[in-house]
This record gives structure tokens, sequence and C-alpha cells, in this order.
């Protein structure tokens, strides 16, 4: 009975995450790509077969195909005026959660940041607007990423910082050279049993030219 109450539980509270839905503004997601619900997007493009997981805010951001973002994390989203005698949206003119408005000077700005292919970025990472994430990189969960990773960099920690790179200098000039994920399905399927090593798939490509 226990068991049968527990699975019904789980079951329920399944259907009530998956029911809030998404809000998206201004964002262009392609259809082979998933974003689950909670996630907040703006102004976001994302490339093909890319996923994003619960509770995820994304905002001025470009996401290449292939990449694999987890739950709870953050990437991009505005700056307030430092350089202002006051860094409070009651004295910008764009609309804000503070209803107040003393002043309504023009100030957004929100630089655009750049998610490369097949990235993988693990649960509760937060991402600085501006920042470059390079193609095949990875960020640890819980890191706060502040400057541009370098492709197939592994990145950790707060603030992140380079643990090491997945692959070899050669392998990952060859991998970028190649650019798989720009791949028809076919191509794709055709290369995909190669995968589990990149000196053969390397090999193989290369072969075929």
């Amino acid at each position: 009975m226990n068991k049968l109450l527990d699975k019904l539980g789980y079951i329920y509270s399944r259907i009530l995450k998956k029911s809030r839905g998404i809000a998206k503004s201004n964002s262009n997601i392609h259809k082979s790509s998933k974003i689950e619900t909670g996630c907040t997007i703006i102004d976001t493009s994302m490339k093909k077969n890319s996923f994003c997981g619960y509770d995820c805010t994304i905002n001025n951001c470009e996401v290449g195909a292939f990449t694999s973002i987890a739950s709870r994390v953050v990437i991009g989203g505005s700056m307030h005026p430092m350089e202002f005698v006051s860094m409070s949206p009651v004295f910008l003119s764009h609309t804000d959660s503070v209803k107040a408005k003393y002043s309504y000077h023009d100030f957004k700005y929100i630089p655009k940041t750049i998610i490369g292919n097949d990235v993988w970025i693990g649960e509760g990472v937060f991402i600085k607007s501006g920042v470059r994430v390079g193609n095949g990189a990875v960020i640890g969960m819980g890191s706060i990423v502040t400057k541009d990773v370098p492709d197939y960099a592994i990145y950790a920690g707060n603030p992140a910082k380079q643990i090491k790179m997945r692959f070899d200098a050669d392998t990952i000039k060859a991998l970028l050279e190649i650019e798989w994920w720009s791949f028809s399905d076919d191509r794709l399927r055709y290369f995909a049993p190669h995968f589990t090593s990149p000196s053969d798939f390397i090999k193989e490509f290369r072969e075929q030219l």
C-alpha cells in the first residue's frame, strides 16, 4: 500500500512539475531541441538537438547545437549602471519589478552570451552576460563563470577556473575543423558508431575526403 501511495505521489508531483509551462519571449528554439518547464527564456536562440533542464533563466543568449544545460542554470541577464548616482531601476526608463519612478534615464545593457556547440553545463551554474563558452566545453555544477571558456576546456569553481582540457591540442584542432555538429542527420548516423573514440572518428572522416 505504501509503495502504491509513493508511486501515485511521484506521478502527481511529476504532473504538477510538467504543467508549470515555460515563459518564452522573442526566442527561436529549434524544433528538435527541448526546454523543460519552469524556465524563462528571453531574446535567445537555440540550435538543433540541444536541451535545457528545469527552472533555468536564459537572457540574450545564443546556444549552439547538441548542447546540454542542466536544471537551475542562469545565463546572462541585465546589468546595473554602476557609474550612475544610483543603480536602482526606479531612476531608469524601462519597466521593472519596482513600480516607483523618479526619473527615466535610458539604460538597459544586456551583452549577448554565446554558448557553443556540444557544451555540457552542470546543475546550478551561473554564467555572466557577455561570456563566451567554447565548443565542447564542460562547466562543473555550481560554478560561477565570469570569463570566456576555451573550446573543449573543463571549468569548475567560484569563480570558475580551468581544471583540464578534454583532449590534446591536435584532437581539438581536428574536431573544430570538422565541425561535426553541422552534419546532416544522415551523415551523423554514418559517423555516430565512431563517436566513442575521437581518434577513430577523425580517421574515418579523413578517409572519406
